[in-house]
């Protein structure tokens, strides 16, 4: 993966952090970690494989902490600040030019994600869940049409049931992607979700 660097900017009253890299071009993305309170962080293991493809594909990259986590000022806000730090992330992203920006949200990174697009309009052209915990948290899927163009799970995760998950991907029009052997955490299973995700970006670029 390309070099990253450690950056900060404002996030209201408080201060977000992240690992920025920039790419040539106008293509970026912004990836949201797993639960705070279970160890989530930037650098989890599927947030690291999500953002190298992307860099390797020539998308800048955005790995964030969510308030509370590593130099992310605040607490935990039961997801409902942390849509402002998604919001706040996307924000600075965009300041370094990036135009066609991908949302990437792994675990509760995607409830939150789903949880901004069921308040507002979409901040980026594309959002992709990746193992959406839809049996842990409540996930309101009307409304995530046109907004949601992919959704990743593993066959043997238990946070997410993948034959629901087909459903509710049916009536969102969003691709759905089931890997198999696989669970929720992904150990020793970031090479098949990568080639998954090239799979997923090729088709991106190619509407571009």
């Amino acid at each position: 993966m390309a070099r990253e660097e450690k950056v900060t900017w404002k996030n209201g009253s408080l201060i977000g952090e992240g690992l920025w890299s920039a790419a040539d071009g106008d293509a970026g993305v912004v990836v949201c970690h797993p639960h705070p309170q279970m160890g989530g962080s930037l650098y989890n293991n599927v947030v690291e494989t999500v953002c190298g493809v992307f860099s390797a594909a020539g998308f800048s990259t955005l790995r964030f902490n969510f308030r509370g986590v590593g130099g992310s000022t605040g607490c935990y806000d039961e997801g409902a600040g942390e849509k402002g730090d998604v919001l706040s992330a996307c924000d600075f992203i965009k300041s370094r030019g990036v135009k066609k920006l991908t949302l990437a949200g792994y675990s509760f990174g995607a409830w939150i994600c789903c949880r901004l697009l069921n308040a507002q309009a979409s901040p980026a052209d594309d959002v992709l869940l990746i193992s959406p915990p839809q049996k842990y948290f409540d996930f309101r899927w009307n409304g995530l049409e046109n907004t949601v163009k992919a959704i990743i799970c593993g066959d043997s995760d238990s946070f997410c049931d993948a034959a629901d998950l087909g459903k509710k991907a049916a009536a969102i029009g969003a691709e759905l992607f089931i890997l198999q052997k696989t669970d929720h955490f992904y150990a020793g299973r970031e090479p098949l979700l990568a080639r998954y995700l090239e799979q997923y970006i090729a088709k991106k670029k190619a509407c571009f």
